[in-house]
């Protein structure tokens, strides 16, 4: 890896980690997820980085995907399992990072020694030429030890520049589909689900989160002003997932309605919230590793 493209790795790392902990301290029952949210974000560009994707406050049984509309109302309540997943990057290189916090209660607290055991089992395993079949295997076997399941369709993934989603697919089950062997210098967000419901999460409401579609034909679709308004989201966010309400305060729009078209055009991808099948509580860690000539090095601790 070049040693520019290292070092903004780093950096990237460095804030994600910084703004996360930040996140950390102003969740408390009555505070509101969109002050959360702009706060954390807030932060990262007030250190120099750009946003990786809005950041991530899904609650209880909402494993992913879920960031406050610009008029969100909701506040935390006590008792409530919280998902803080932030990203920033630098120049397009990538630090993804999450942390569960309990509000206020401590019912949960197996569950989220859970994950970090996990996590802290899957990073051990890290190095070039590792089957992440048998990561999957230790991150379940972890898992299972409290009792609990393992979220068996939410994997961790490569990064790249500009990409959150780069093609690795880091497991937390055996999957005999799953035998890829990361190199040197791949980049991977390593983070284990944990579940006390179905261990299955499957599509549930809107999650405020869009991201452009490079594929799209432009030619084939004659309404121009969406051309000209999805060229003007590609220079602002590159494949990187945008939020709604980013979206209201940059293009001054009436966002459902011009978002729904945007959709319909095949513009963009809306991302729905990721809900465990059976109601259950969710719990998440996650760092960011790189993977070096004998282990890997974590960017987000």
């Amino acid at each position: 890896m070049d040693d520019s493209v290292y070092e903004k790795y780093k950096l990237a790392g460095e804030v994600a980690a910084d703004a996360r902990n930040y996140g950390v301290g102003l969740i408390k029952p009555g505070v509101s997820l969109l002050e959360v949210a702009e706060s954390v974000e807030s932060r990262i560009l007030d250190h120099g980085a750009g946003l990786a994707f809005p950041v991530n406050i899904s609650i209880n049984e909402v494993a992913a995907h879920y960031t406050p509309k610009y008029n969100d109302v909701r506040v935390f309540k006590k008792g409530d399992v919280v998902k803080l997943d932030v990203g920033a990057h630098v120049d397009g290189y990538i630090a993804d990072t999450a942390v569960t916090v309990e509000v206020g209660a401590h019912v949960y607290t197996d569950m989220i020694k859970a994950a970090g055991d996990a996590l802290d089992t899957a990073i051990g395993l890290m190095k070039p030429g590792v089957d992440l079949s048998m990561v999957g295997k230790a991150v379940e076997e972890t898992i299972a030890g409290y009792g609990y399941k393992p979220v068996d369709n939410l994997t961790g993934h490569s990064l790249k520049q500009y990409i959150l989603h780069a093609g690795i697919s880091v497991p937390s089950v055996y999957e005999i589909s799953s035998r890829v062997k990361p190199k040197a210098d791949d980049v991977l967000a390593v983070e284990p689900f944990v579940s006390n419901g179905a261990g299955h999460v499957v599509s549930g409401g809107g999650s405020n989160i869009y991201r452009c579609n490079p594929g799209i034909r432009l030619k084939l679709v004659r309404d121009q002003r969406s051309r000209k308004l999805f060229n003007d989201l590609v220079r602002e966010f590159k494949t990187l997932p945008f939020a709604q309400r980013w979206f209201e305060k940059l293009f001054k729009n009436n966002s459902d309605i011009v978002l729904r078209r945007l959709s319909f055009y095949g513009f963009i991808k809306h991302y729905p919230q990721l809900v465990d099948a059976k109601k259950g509580v969710v719990t998440q860690k996650e760092h960011t590793v790189i993977i070096t000539q004998d282990g890997c090095e974590v960017t987000t601790l």
